[in-house]
Protein backbone atom coordinates (compact mmCIF):
# COMPACT_ATOMS: atom_id res chain seq x y z
CA UNK A 1 0.00 0.00 0.00
CA UNK A 2 1.19 3.50 -0.88
CA UNK A 3 0.17 6.21 1.61
CA UNK A 4 0.35 9.92 0.76
CA UNK A 5 0.60 12.60 3.46
CA UNK A 6 -1.16 15.82 2.39
CA UNK A 7 0.07 18.86 4.34
CA UNK A 8 -1.30 22.37 3.82
CA UNK A 9 -2.34 25.62 5.43
CA UNK A 10 -6.08 25.86 6.17
CA UNK A 11 -8.35 28.84 5.47
CA UNK A 12 -10.17 29.67 8.71
CA UNK A 13 -13.79 28.44 8.75
CA UNK A 14 -14.03 28.31 4.95
CA UNK A 15 -14.93 24.76 3.83
CA UNK A 16 -15.31 25.68 0.15
CA UNK A 17 -11.83 27.22 -0.08
CA UNK A 18 -10.26 24.36 1.83
CA UNK A 19 -11.86 21.69 -0.34
CA UNK A 20 -10.36 23.44 -3.36
CA UNK A 21 -6.91 23.58 -1.75
CA UNK A 22 -6.88 19.91 -0.84
CA UNK A 23 -8.44 18.81 -4.09
CA UNK A 24 -5.64 20.48 -6.03
CA UNK A 25 -2.99 18.84 -3.85
CA UNK A 26 -4.54 15.39 -4.17
CA UNK A 27 -5.20 15.68 -7.92
CA UNK A 28 -1.60 16.73 -8.59
CA UNK A 29 -0.13 14.01 -6.36
CA UNK A 30 1.36 10.78 -7.67
CA UNK A 31 -0.75 7.64 -7.54
CA UNK A 32 -1.38 6.29 -4.04
CA UNK A 33 -3.83 3.98 -2.27
CA UNK A 34 -4.57 6.33 0.61
CA UNK A 35 -4.41 10.13 1.01
CA UNK A 36 -4.32 11.47 4.58
CA UNK A 37 -5.51 15.05 5.28
CA UNK A 38 -5.23 17.06 8.54
CA UNK A 39 -7.67 17.37 11.42
CA UNK A 40 -10.64 19.69 10.70
CA UNK A 41 -9.23 20.21 7.22
CA UNK A 42 -12.30 22.17 6.05
CA UNK A 43 -12.27 24.73 8.88
CA UNK A 44 -9.17 24.76 11.03
CA UNK A 45 -9.37 23.83 14.72
CA UNK A 46 -12.40 25.99 15.49
CA UNK A 47 -14.38 26.06 18.71
CA UNK A 48 -17.23 27.67 16.77
CA UNK A 49 -18.79 24.62 15.07
CA UNK A 50 -22.15 26.11 14.07
CA UNK A 51 -21.15 27.88 10.81
CA UNK A 52 -18.91 25.06 9.52
CA UNK A 53 -20.66 21.89 10.69
CA UNK A 54 -21.96 19.48 8.06
CA UNK A 55 -24.00 16.31 8.07
CA UNK A 56 -22.97 12.88 6.87
CA UNK A 57 -24.83 13.74 3.68
CA UNK A 58 -23.11 17.09 3.31
CA UNK A 59 -20.82 18.62 0.71
CA UNK A 60 -17.51 17.54 2.20
CA UNK A 61 -18.25 13.85 2.49
CA UNK A 62 -19.72 13.86 -1.02
CA UNK A 63 -16.56 15.64 -2.18
CA UNK A 64 -14.37 13.04 -0.44
CA UNK A 65 -16.24 10.16 -2.07
CA UNK A 66 -16.02 11.76 -5.51
CA UNK A 67 -12.31 12.49 -5.11
CA UNK A 68 -11.67 8.96 -3.83
CA UNK A 69 -13.40 7.50 -6.88
CA UNK A 70 -11.46 9.81 -9.22
CA UNK A 71 -8.09 8.84 -7.71
CA UNK A 72 -9.06 5.19 -7.06
CA UNK A 73 -7.82 5.71 -3.52
CA UNK A 74 -9.17 6.26 -0.03
CA UNK A 75 -9.34 9.85 1.27
CA UNK A 76 -9.33 10.51 5.02
CA UNK A 77 -9.19 13.38 7.51
CA UNK A 78 -11.37 14.91 10.22
CA UNK A 79 -14.33 17.26 9.71
CA UNK A 80 -16.83 19.03 11.99
CA UNK A 81 -20.02 16.96 11.81
CA UNK A 82 -23.43 17.67 13.35
CA UNK A 83 -25.58 14.67 14.21
CA UNK A 84 -28.64 14.42 16.44
CA UNK A 85 -28.10 17.94 17.72
CA UNK A 86 -24.47 17.30 18.74
CA UNK A 87 -21.16 18.30 17.18
CA UNK A 88 -18.32 15.85 16.59
CA UNK A 89 -14.70 16.11 15.53
CA UNK A 90 -15.15 13.17 13.18
CA UNK A 91 -12.43 11.30 11.30
CA UNK A 92 -13.91 10.32 7.93
CA UNK A 93 -12.42 7.54 5.80
CA UNK A 94 -13.93 7.41 2.30
CA UNK A 95 -13.13 4.46 0.03
CA UNK A 96 -13.21 4.71 -3.78
CA UNK A 97 -16.17 2.31 -3.93
CA UNK A 98 -18.29 4.73 -1.87
CA UNK A 99 -17.97 3.00 1.50
CA UNK A 100 -17.39 5.37 4.43
CA UNK A 101 -16.00 4.66 7.91
CA UNK A 102 -15.79 7.14 10.74
CA UNK A 103 -14.23 7.61 14.15
CA UNK A 104 -15.26 10.33 16.62
CA UNK A 105 -12.29 11.83 18.47
CA UNK A 106 -12.27 10.37 21.97
CA UNK A 107 -9.82 12.67 23.74
CA UNK A 108 -11.15 16.21 23.36
CA UNK A 109 -8.61 19.00 23.88
CA UNK A 110 -9.76 20.55 27.15
CA UNK A 111 -7.04 23.22 27.06
CA UNK A 112 -8.88 24.81 24.12
CA UNK A 113 -12.37 24.02 25.43
CA UNK A 114 -13.06 21.40 22.78
CA UNK A 115 -15.00 19.34 25.33
CA UNK A 116 -17.44 22.24 25.75
CA UNK A 117 -18.37 22.36 22.07
CA UNK A 118 -17.98 18.79 20.85
CA UNK A 119 -19.09 15.36 21.98
CA UNK A 120 -16.34 12.80 22.42
CA UNK A 121 -16.44 9.34 20.90
CA UNK A 122 -16.03 6.14 22.87
CA UNK A 123 -15.11 3.43 20.42
CA UNK A 124 -11.78 2.59 18.86
CA UNK A 125 -12.13 2.17 15.10
CA UNK A 126 -10.06 -0.18 12.93
CA UNK A 127 -10.58 -0.06 9.15
CA UNK A 128 -9.51 -2.78 6.74
CA UNK A 129 -8.55 -1.40 3.33
CA UNK A 130 -6.65 -3.15 0.55
CA UNK A 131 -5.26 -5.75 2.91
CA UNK A 132 -4.06 -3.26 5.53
CA UNK A 133 -5.61 -2.91 8.99
CA UNK A 134 -5.72 0.76 9.94
CA UNK A 135 -6.37 2.40 13.33
CA UNK A 136 -7.86 5.92 13.16
CA UNK A 137 -6.84 8.57 15.71
CA UNK A 138 -7.11 12.36 15.98
CA UNK A 139 -4.53 14.82 17.36
CA UNK A 140 -4.84 14.87 21.20
CA UNK A 141 -5.42 11.08 21.15
CA UNK A 142 -1.65 10.89 20.61
CA UNK A 143 -1.02 11.69 24.27
CA UNK A 144 -3.01 8.66 25.45
CA UNK A 145 -1.15 5.44 24.55
CA UNK A 146 -3.53 3.06 26.32
CA UNK A 147 -6.35 3.84 23.88
CA UNK A 148 -4.05 3.30 20.89
CA UNK A 149 -2.45 0.10 22.26
CA UNK A 150 -2.24 -2.47 19.50
CA UNK A 151 -4.41 -5.23 20.93
CA UNK A 152 -5.99 -5.82 17.50
CA UNK A 153 -2.71 -6.42 15.62
CA UNK A 154 -3.42 -3.51 13.27
CA UNK A 155 -0.77 -2.56 10.71
CA UNK A 156 -1.02 1.22 10.38
CA UNK A 157 -1.79 3.90 12.95
CA UNK A 158 -2.95 7.24 11.52
CA UNK A 159 -2.91 10.56 13.37
CA UNK A 160 -4.56 13.56 11.73
CA UNK A 161 -3.91 16.81 13.60
CA UNK A 162 -3.77 20.55 14.17
CA UNK A 163 -0.71 20.46 16.45
CA UNK A 164 0.90 23.89 17.14
CA UNK A 165 4.59 24.70 16.75
CA UNK A 166 5.03 25.48 20.46
CA UNK A 167 4.55 21.78 21.32
CA UNK A 168 5.97 20.21 18.14
CA UNK A 169 8.77 18.43 20.03
CA UNK A 170 6.13 16.40 21.88
CA UNK A 171 4.44 15.53 18.55
CA UNK A 172 7.71 14.19 17.13
CA UNK A 173 8.59 12.19 20.24
CA UNK A 174 5.16 10.68 20.84
CA UNK A 175 4.70 9.57 17.22
CA UNK A 176 7.93 7.61 17.39
CA UNK A 177 6.88 6.08 20.70
CA UNK A 178 3.52 4.95 19.29
CA UNK A 179 5.28 3.21 16.38
CA UNK A 180 7.80 1.45 18.62
CA UNK A 181 5.41 0.26 21.32
CA UNK A 182 2.78 -0.95 18.85
CA UNK A 183 5.21 -2.37 16.25
CA UNK A 184 3.23 -0.75 13.45
CA UNK A 185 3.64 1.88 10.79
CA UNK A 186 2.60 5.41 11.81
CA UNK A 187 1.36 8.03 9.34
CA UNK A 188 0.83 11.48 10.86
CA UNK A 189 -0.47 14.60 9.09
CA UNK A 190 -0.45 18.08 10.60
CA UNK A 191 -1.14 21.50 9.07
CA UNK A 192 1.01 24.56 8.39
CA UNK A 193 0.28 28.28 8.65
CA UNK A 194 -1.30 30.53 11.29
CA UNK A 195 -4.92 30.23 12.42
CA UNK A 196 -7.38 32.93 13.53
CA UNK A 197 -6.29 32.47 17.14
CA UNK A 198 -2.69 33.30 16.28
CA UNK A 199 -1.43 29.74 16.69
CA UNK A 200 1.44 28.87 14.36
CA UNK A 201 1.75 25.44 12.76
CA UNK A 202 4.90 24.07 11.13
CA UNK A 203 3.55 20.74 9.95
CA UNK A 204 6.04 17.98 10.74
CA UNK A 205 3.84 15.46 8.97
CA UNK A 206 5.83 12.24 8.88
CA UNK A 207 5.90 8.47 8.54
CA UNK A 208 7.64 6.03 10.86
CA UNK A 209 8.21 2.30 10.55
CA UNK A 210 7.42 -0.48 13.03
CA UNK A 211 10.80 -0.17 14.79
CA UNK A 212 10.66 3.61 15.11
CA UNK A 213 12.83 4.48 12.12
CA UNK A 214 11.78 7.47 9.99
CA UNK A 215 10.49 6.76 6.49
CA UNK A 216 9.37 10.32 5.79
CA UNK A 217 11.23 12.85 7.93
CA UNK A 218 9.12 15.66 9.43
CA UNK A 219 8.55 18.29 6.72
CA UNK A 220 7.31 21.87 6.91
CA UNK A 221 6.25 22.74 3.36
CA UNK A 222 2.83 22.59 1.74
CA UNK A 223 2.59 19.50 -0.43
CA UNK A 224 2.44 15.72 -0.45
CA UNK A 225 4.96 12.98 0.32
CA UNK A 226 4.34 9.25 0.02
CA UNK A 227 5.65 6.01 1.47
CA UNK A 228 5.03 2.30 0.95
CA UNK A 229 3.89 -0.17 3.61
CA UNK A 230 5.72 -3.49 3.51
CA UNK A 231 3.41 -5.84 5.41
CA UNK A 232 5.59 -8.91 4.93
CA UNK A 233 8.60 -7.23 6.49
CA UNK A 234 6.56 -5.84 9.40
CA UNK A 235 4.85 -9.14 10.19
CA UNK A 236 8.07 -11.14 9.98
CA UNK A 237 9.75 -8.66 12.34
CA UNK A 238 6.88 -8.93 14.81
CA UNK A 239 7.13 -12.71 14.70
CA UNK A 240 10.92 -12.71 15.08
CA UNK A 241 11.02 -10.26 17.99
CA UNK A 242 7.74 -11.21 19.68
CA UNK A 243 7.36 -8.00 21.66
CA UNK A 244 3.60 -7.79 21.15
CA UNK A 245 3.21 -11.24 22.71
CA UNK A 246 4.07 -9.66 26.07
CA UNK A 247 1.34 -6.99 25.98
CA UNK A 248 -0.56 -6.28 29.18
CA UNK A 249 -4.27 -7.08 29.30
CA UNK A 250 -6.53 -4.16 30.21
CA UNK A 251 -9.95 -2.59 29.69
CA UNK A 252 -10.47 1.01 28.51
CA UNK A 253 -13.40 2.72 30.23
Amino acid sequence: MVVSLVQSSIVWENPHANRNIFRDLVIKADKADLFVLPEMFTSGFTMNPVPVAETMGGETLTWMKDLAAHKDAAICGSVVIKENGKFYNRFLFAEPNGDVHHYDKRHLFTLAGEHQQYTGGRDKVIVSFRGVSICLQVCYDLRFPVFARNTEDYDLLIYTANWPMVRIAAWDALLKARAIENMCYVAAVNRVGIDANGHQYVGHSQAIDFLGAPIIEPFEFEGTLSFTINLEEMLSTRKRLGFLNDRDSFTVQ
